[in-house]
């Protein structure tokens, strides 16, 4: 078995101790991915501000990882509101702009507490 890498990034930590990713082999698999303030754990009130954050994250934690948002297969989104989906799909037409190159997602109700609107996990596999 190849051995497991944990891919972390600058300004995004999670509580737990455990990474923002982990890799074995070309397949990348992220914990929860949620919409926080670099460095912090403050939630702009925003729902649009929280998704660019979200997506900003998911390509760093890609590009960490040694691919690009190219490689990601799936994205699970959480949102609170799930009538929000089209400020979602504002930010997810704007990474995947190909629609014959997409990953697959899977959108479904957050319950998180008050401040987090936005959160996903990805699955990638690499070239």
């Amino acid at each position: 078995m190849p051995e497991r890498m944990s891919i972390d990034i600058t300004g995004f930590r999670h509580r737990n101790p455990i990474p923002n990713a982990s890799r074995v082999g070309n397949v990348v698999m992220s914990g929860l991915i949620a919409g926080a303030e670099p460095g912090t754990r403050r939630f702009p009130e925003d729902l649009d501000q929280q998704l660019t954050l979200v997506f900003t994250y998911v390509r760093d934690i890609m590009e960490a990882a040694g691919g690009t948002t190219d490689d990601i297969v799936k994205m699970n989104v959480w949102l609170k509101d799930p009538d929000e989906r089209e400020l979602l799909n504002k930010h997810w037409l704007a990474m995947f702009p190909d629609e014959h190159a997409r990953p697959a997602r899977h959108t479904q109700p957050l319950a998180l507490g008050p401040r987090v609107l936005v959160a996903c996990d990805i699955v990638a596999v690499l070239d």
